[in-house]
């Protein structure tokens, strides 16, 4: 009980004091609206650096989400900051959905529709709803969910697409990669959070159609992308749904295994969440045995041979934090929750600023940080997995220690 207790005090101290006051502190663009797109490590803020989406609907989920978790009426004003620039900015009036990129004074200068971006955008208007009961938020996260359904989707061979113009047009090899699967036409990682949002917007929207697509992700997730021989996701596919590459995440593994879980107990089918509950063990123990190093912190990628690129992101150790935790709320395996612990411990010594607040992006395999002019913050440097992880610590925590 100690360690949960000290566990849960150091969680909610760094959520407070050194992410959320961070982008509170630090990020807000009172001169052009919204939140600054970019600073970097040694604190030098990028006033004319481009906002994107990504960075901006996760900047609205964590504001709804950290006033849905604590309360703090300074974080649903900064909520409603998000939500309006996101809807004033972001939102394409004419053929709906999110535009990519803007510049710094909000002008659409990528018009392209991702879906993996879109994604983010029903996650986070889903969770603002929660918080500040906008009926036009929900309305907003609604609409772009029978958009995707109307323009993303593959009635063939299932699934979503990956990109589309401005207009959803699809366009082939618009996807988020470095380049070298540009012949990929649909990916693990849009999957994984579309499965989170429409799970977030069923929270909120009870419908039909939305709980069928759900499952069928779910099922898509579990039966198609997942490789039941190496217990990891195959990242790049074919439309057919064939592999392109042996490549494996350890971070999407794991942030893979608890986000399906969470899907089938939204889903409440008590025989579905327990054959999810033991597919996501499967993963979580994978993770586990061939992904961790002896530090605590979880290699960023490798293939099925093991692990190749050996240096640690924030946002793998953010989501093993939740994954192994989730797997020792099933399993009650101790192992899992010593996995957690030790996590956070590399977590708290290596990358964590505390100087300046939030994480650092990454420590290679040398031991060396991120350098002083990379991002604290960008387009992709977001506050979401952190301070995510630690919200839902906090409250599987809280219902963990209460019940004792």
């Amino acid at each position: 009980m100690k360690r949960l207790e000290d566990l849960r005090q150091r969680i909610k101290t760094n959520l407070r004091d050194n992410i959320l006051s961070f982008w509170t502190d630090h990020m807000v663009d009172q001169a052009k609206g919204g939140f600054y797109g970019r600073i970097s490590n040694d604190m030098k803020l990028d006033r004319q650096a481009d906002k994107g989406l990504v960075l901006n609907t996760r900047i609205l989920w964590t504001y709804s989400a950290a006033y849905n978790c604590l309360g703090d009426q300074a974080y649903l004003r900064l909520a409603h900051r998000a939500y309006d620039y996101l809807q004033n900015y972001f939102w394409d009036k004419d053929n709906k959905g999110g535009y990519w990129m803007l510049d710094y004074r909000g002008r659409p200068k990528e018009s392209e529709k991702l879906v993996y971006g879109q994604a983010f955008m029903i996650y986070a208007l889903a969770e603002y709803y929660k918080a500040s009961q906008d009926r036009e938020s929900l309305d907003m996260a609604i609409d772009l969910y029978r958009t995707l359904e109307a323009k993303a989707t593959d009635p063939i061979y299932r699934g979503y697409l990956e990109g589309f113009s401005a207009n959803w047009d699809y366009k082939k090899g618009l996807l988020i990669s470095d380049g070298e699967h540009k012949d990929s036409e649909k990916t693990m990682n849009t999957h994984l959070h579309l499965l989170e949002a429409y799970t977030n917007l069923l929270r909120v929207w009870e419908d039909e159609g939305l709980k069928d697509r759900l499952r069928q992700l779910v099922d898509i997730m579990t039966d198609l992308v997942l490789n039941k021989e190496s217990w990891h996701f195959d990242v790049y596919f074919d439309r057919q749904w064939g592999s392109l590459t042996d490549l494996v995440s350890y971070g999407h593994d794991i942030e893979g295994s608890w986000l399906l879980t969470e899907a089938a107990e939204v889903l409440a089918d008590r025989d579905y969440i327990k054959k999810v509950e033991q597919i996501s063990l499967n993963i979580a123990q994978t993770v586990l045995d061939q992904g961790l190093d002896i530090d605590g912190g979880l290699f960023n990628e490798g293939t099925r041979q093991g692990p190749h690129d050996r240096d640690k992101y924030w946002w793998p150790q953010a989501e093993a934090l939740v994954g192994f935790f989730n797997a020792y709320q099933i399993s009650q395996d101790q192992a899992f929750l010593d996995a957690c612990i030790k996590c956070w411990d590399f977590i708290d010594s290596k990358l964590v600023d505390h100087k300046n607040g939030e994480w650092f992006e990454y420590i290679d395999i040398g031991g060396q940080l991120a350098g002083p002019d990379e991002a604290k913050a960008d387009e992709w440097k977001c506050p979401y997995h952190n301070s995510r992880a630690c919200m839902e610590l906090l409250t599987r925590l809280n219902k963990k220690i209460n019940k004792k």
